[in-house]
């Protein structure tokens, strides 16, 4: 589905015109360590409902940051998941290793996404979440790493009695080709094609939703053409929404004038909600 960063649909002009942009999003409810490691533990950063009760079993999304494989921080999702809390979703923000944090290589990030996928999952019961909606986000490198829970197989750590596959999955400027026509092979070298999402699409790969700008000279536009186009071949759902002029990070809260950020978390809400993951009438209202 095409947009335009200044041409909207007359329902979300409308929406956009009268919503209000949090200044900053309130911090993380806990922090709660998933993965136990030398040179420092994994966290997953979470955002809790207020009505929240561990006897609920909510929708869960859990987001990983971009940054190349490199660096990156949880907070770059803080306002997501303080938007899709305000919905009734359990929403989490999770670490995983790169190699500033931890001198890891995009093989170790892959594993440490399905490690949180899993967690989650597995403890899901202490987190008021329903095993059968545990969704997959991300953006850039962080959208690569949350489409590989999705797609590849192996990588697995943990009790692989408790399936790391997301639910859906929804990516904003996702590395989802790792090949030359892509991104990171220079990274990868001769195992790119081992976690290169677009060459791993089957049946089975979740439904999708997609962010991604025609200006990206970062992540090349065509590569989520090339996967959504896979997709529909593998009789597989998936929304690609592509945005004009917009290059790569486009969607971060902050952003430019906010307008991006405002018109892909209510695209983001609306295919959530049509999932059945956000309750009817919640859909396109972007804080």
């Amino acid at each position: 589905m095409p947009n335009t960063l200044f041409r909207f649909t007359p329902i979300l002009t409308a929406l956009l015109a009268t919503s209000t942009v949090v200044a900053k999003p309130r911090t993380p409810d806990e922090k709660l360590i998933f993965k136990k490691l030398e040179g420092g533990d994994l966290k997953l950063h979470v955002y809790k409902p207020k009505d929240w009760n561990s006897a609920d079993k909510r929708p869960a999304i859990v987001f990983f940051f971009g940054g190349g494989w490199v660096g990156g921080t949880p907070g770059q999702f803080y306002p997501h998941c303080d938007h899709l809390s305000s919905k009734g979703m359990v929403a989490i923000s999770a670490e995983y290793r790169t190699k500033k944090s931890h001198g890891t290589d995009p093989f170790s990030c892959v594993e440490d996404g399905k490690s949180a996928i899993r967690w989650v999952r597995e403890h899901a019961a202490e987190l008021g979440v329903d095993p059968a909606k545990v969704i997959a986000g991300g953006g850039s490198a962080g959208g690569h790493v949350a489409a590989c829970t999705g797609t590849i197989t192996g990588f697995e750590t943990g009790n692989q009695k408790v399936s790391s596959v997301p639910s859906a999955m929804v990516l904003f400027n996702p590395v989802c080709d790792t090949s030359p026509k892509g991104y990171g092979t220079n990274k990868l070298g001769e195992r790119w094609k081992e976690i290169s999402p677009l060459h791993h699409v089957s049946k089975k790969t979740p439904p999708t939703c997609i962010f991604h700008g025609r200006a990206d000279t970062t992540v090349p536009h065509q590569n989520a053409v090339d996967i959504k186009s896979a997709m529909k071949k593998s009789g597989r759902r998936c929304e690609l929404h592509s945005y004009d002029a917009a290059k790569h990070g486009f969607f971060n809260f902050g952003r430019g004038d906010g307008s991006a950020y405002k018109d892909t978390v209510a695209q983001m809400d609306s295919f959530l909600a049509s999932l059945g993951y956000l309750p009817k009438g919640t859909d396109r209202k972007a804080n």
